[in-house]
This record gives C-alpha cells, structure tokens and sequence, in this order.
C-alpha cells in the first residue's frame, strides 16, 4: 500500500494495531502496540484523541483551533497527521 497523501478532506483512524489510551502512571496519552507503548506529547494526545474515523483533516483543526485561540497550528498538526501515518499509527478511511 502507498503513503496516502494528507490533504484537508483526509480522514483517519487509528491503525488497529494501536489503542490510544490515558496512562495515569505516565500522566500523559500513550499508543499501546503489541511491542509496546509510545509516550505522546501533551500535543501529539490532543491530535489523536480527535482522530475518530469520521473527522476531516480540517474539522480537527478547526476543533483544536477553538480549544487553543490565537497559536498557529495548520502545519503543525498536519505535518504530526502525515508522521503519524508513516509510523503508521493511522490508516485512511480511503484506504479501506
């Protein structure tokens, strides 16, 4: 399978090989893999917990942008949303 390309009308879910999850003892969002778990930043979890299968690219910006008014955040967020699918902790609904 290709690298899909992000674009606004891209829409994800997370790969069933991972589950986000709030881990208390590490006091942040964490994906849990067979292998493991990755630790996430407090921004990284604020990304992830708004991918659902059902949300564009740009309806989670424009969410995150009414949660933290006035920080400039487009690249940011899709820069993270096309790492995320290269480590391929997300799948385009497309794809399926």
């Amino acid at each position: 399978m290709s690298e899909p390309t992000i674009t606004p009308e891209t829409i994800a879910r997370i790969s069933p090989m991972f589950r986000l999850q709030w881990e208390e003892a590490q006091d942040c969002h964490v994906l849990l893999y067979p292998e493991g778990m990755v630790k996430l930043s407090a921004s990284a979890g604020e990304i992830l917990k708004r991918i659902d299968g059902k949300t564009s690219l740009s309806a989670l910006i424009t969410a995150l942008k009414l949660q933290f008014p006035g920080v400039p955040l487009d690249h940011d967020v899709t820069h993270f949303v096309e790492t995320a699918y290269g480590q391929g902790w997300l799948r385009s609904v497309a794809d399926e």
